[in-house]
């Protein structure tokens, strides 16, 4: 099971969309979520979305951001509008995912992309 994440570059005020996919021989997916690390600080949770559609966000980019999924591609994104400086760092994705012929889940990552926000 693998997990892919593309990102990019935008300026302030800007908007940018994340797709992450999850690859391999898969059973189901339960919740999905997005986490981001900027310099010098811990990994924090942004946005997570449950295999239902209930979401959650951490209050800086509520109003801001949206998660969605497409479980018919196994697949995640998040929306970033109004981007600011702060946003910037390394997204990564996460998703809890039990494989072919696996009765638990376990928790996958993608490899990290960096977003930067440019003032």
């Amino acid at each position: 099971v693998q997990l892919q994440v593309w990102g990019g570059l935008v300026q302030a005020g800007g908007s940018l969309r994340l797709s992450c996919v999850v690859s391999g021989r898969i059973s189901s997916i339960a919740d999905m979520g997005w986490y981001r690390q900027a310099p010098g600080k811990q990994r924090e949770l942004v946005a997570t979305i449950t295999g239902g559609g209930s979401t959650n966000y951490q209050d800086s980019v509520k109003g801001r951001f949206t998660i969605s999924r497409d479980n018919a591609k196994n697949t995640q994104y998040l929306q970033m509008n109004s981007l600011k400086p702060e946003d910037t760092a390394v997204y990564y994705c996460n998703a809890k995912v039990r494989a072919y012929l696996q009765s638990w889940y376990e928790d996958y990552w993608g490899q990290g992309t960096l977003v930067t926000v440019s003032s």
